[in-house]
């Protein structure tokens, strides 16, 4: 059916709240996104947001997209933020994180309306260096999105903190680590501030506009554990990403990127082994979720078509370089 203009429509997508235990007394919360009417079982994509944001910061137009091209999407916001439980309000630790994505994957596996032999991951930023590991080290995954993905904490933190500084930034970890075995609260810094006097994890004004976007009250706040930035030092998910194969992987690299760095991605790349595929989009860090949304998004949902739409003789399509 199209419209007068011979456009498309778009189908009418249902979305529903959903929670599910990442452990026992932690429950993680989002929603599930879905093709209204579709026949099921469909196709899934499981998605969730970077360091220190939500899912409401870019991740929903992506999930939208994801449901129009008829695939099952369960969005969720990570332990600590959003909407799930907070044992530790912004504290984030990647292999928490991680575990409690396997826990998601495992949720969606249970849902009625999802086909469980064909499930992707989309992840970005921080989430796309989870997604790296995750599409090494889960098989249940037949295609991964890995979106300006965090390839080496090590060298991300030699590129964005002056060496005169690291001394001072070391010896803050440990008095922390200090504090907190004393049975004292952790530090808390800034996710993003421009104030030099007053720690943040990031600076630079794409970052301070994209996490200072407009949210649903109470949604966020603008606070981060200063042990969340020592475990996104020691992080390093790009060491895995020769392993990804053969599950179907996709990386979305900016190609001005100065928070986790053109150069480390598209080397990343080269190490990945088929079936593999490389976009580029112009632009920083948060261009793939603004300015460059409909290049990265319908190169995602590309990518899931190839791999998670059943052939019309109702086979997996195959994988293929």
């Amino acid at each position: 059916m199209v419209s007068s203009d011979s456009a498309p429509l778009r189908p009418t997508i249902e979305q529903h709240d959903v929670a599910f235990d990442a452990e026992p007394g932690v429950v993680l919360r989002g929603w599930l996104l879905r093709p209204a009417g579709a026949a099921t079982p469909l196709p899934a994509i499981t998605m969730a947001h970077g360091y220190a944001g939500t899912a409401h910061h870019g991740l929903f137009p992506f999930a939208r997209a994801f449901a129009e091209a008829g695939f099952v999407v369960l969005l969720y916001d990570h332990r600590n933020f959003g909407s799930s439980d907070a044992p530790e309000p912004g504290d984030i630790d990647p292999w928490r994180q991680i575990a409690d994505w396997r826990s998601a994957i495992s949720f969606l596996e249970s849902r009625p309306e999802v086909d469980a032999a064909r499930i992707g991951l989309w992840g970005t930023s921080y989430a796309g260096g989870h997604a790296i590991f995750l599409g090494a080290t889960d098989r249940r995954l037949k295609a991964v999105v890995a979106q300006v993905p965090t390839i080496s904490g090590y060298e991300q933190g030699l590129r964005r903190v002056e060496p005169g500084a690291v001394p001072g930034l070391e010896a803050a970890f440990i008095e922390d680590d200090r504090r907190r075995f004393r049975g004292e609260p952790g530090q808390r810094i800034a996710v993003v501030g421009s104030d030099h006097e007053q720690p943040a994890a990031y600076r630079s004004q794409d970052a301070i506009d994209f996490y200072l976007q407009e949210l649903p009250e109470g949604v966020w706040r603008n606070e981060v554990t200063l042990r969340s930035g020592r475990a996104a030092r020691m992080y390093e998910p790009g060491t895995w990403i020769a392993r990804v194969s053969p599950t179907p992987l996709m990386l979305v690299v900016a190609m001005e990127d100065t928070i986790t760095l053109t150069d480390l991605a598209l080397a990343a790349y080269e190490r990945a082994l088929q079936p593999k595929k490389l976009v580029t989009v112009q632009g920083g860090h948060f261009d793939p979720y603004l300015s460059q949304f409909s290049v990265a998004s319908a190169a995602a949902v590309g990518w899931f078509r190839e791999y998670l739409v059943r052939s019309p003789g109702g086979q997996p399509c195959p994988i293929s370089a």
